[in-house]
């Protein structure tokens, strides 16, 4: 029988300490790596949101603000699109009316997190009680059932993604953004920000709301919003939600789908 010396004993240990934490971050931070296009293109391409090869589902996040939101709802009114609408469920709360009226004017309302922080720690249990109660905001608001989920920041860990399957939520990140949070946008760079990755069956992710941008970013994205929908009119691109993108949704206690990627 060998016996081990206590600094073998605590060297065994401390190994298998850091063993286990290298386990946790890897499972935490592990899905975060799909936030690089060319990672989430080869990992996971149904992440960045591919359907329809012509169709393009139009999205927004970090809303609903009174300040920017009703004016994004008018443009999109004029052009008779509807979109997807990632809300922040704190601000849902908020302005319930406002919620109300993304569902009125046909639009589809889904999860963005209750509130809107970045995932440097893990917190599993925290993730699920804030999914689904960013669900719960959202059934009992505005009266429809969310079936899709877009961390904030894109940001998606093991945490997260596991709140999102257990909601009955698909994750979906983007193809195609404006970078419209920045403090130097405006509509010629969003705009030629979209169309540098825009293909047919791409998801464009825009932002409604500046609560986590440059202040009056959103400006930005209101004047680009009309040359934007008029390029893909003239690609032969409808634009809608992303229910209407011809991709599925996860059920509960499932493993995220591959799908293959069109367009």
């Amino acid at each position: 029988m060998v016996r081990r010396s206590a600094a073998g004993r605590t060297a065994v240990s401390s190994g298998a300490v850091a063993g286990a934490l290298g386990a946790a971050a890897a499972w935490h931070m592990g899905p975060a790596a799909t936030w690089l296009p060319p990672v989430r293109r080869i990992l996971s391409p149904a992440l960045d949101g591919r359907g329809h090869p012509s169709h393009v589902a139009l999205t927004f996040d970090d809303g609903p603000d009174p300040a920017s939101t009703p004016h994004v709802l008018r443009v999109l009114d004029e052009y008779r699109v509807r979109a997807t609408f990632f809300v922040v469920g704190a601000s849902l709360e908020r302005h319930p009316a406002l919620g109300r009226a993304l569902v009125a004017g046909g639009h589809e309302v889904a999860v963005h997190g209750w509130h809107h922080e970045r995932p440097w720690f893990p917190a599993p249990r925290r993730d699920v009680r804030e999914v689904k109660r960013t669900v719960g905001a959202v059934q009992q608001i505005c009266g429809t059932v969310p079936q899709w989920y877009r961390p904030p920041y894109g940001i998606l860990t093991g945490g997260r993604l596991a709140a999102a399957r257990r909601a009955g939520l698909r994750p979906v990140l983007w193809s195609a953004w404006g970078r419209d949070w920045r403090a130097d946008a405006d509509a010629r760079s969003v705009r030629s920000s979209v169309l540098a990755g825009l293909t047919g069956g791409g998801t464009v992710l825009l932002h409604d709301a500046d609560g986590w941008s440059a202040p009056g970013a959103w400006r930005a994205t209101l004047d680009a919003l009309p040359g934007l929908l008029a390029e893909c009119r003239r690609l032969g691109l409808s634009v809608g939600p992303l229910a209407d993108h011809g991709i599925g949704r996860v059920k509960t206690g499932t493993h995220l789908r591959r799908t293959p990627r069109r367009g």
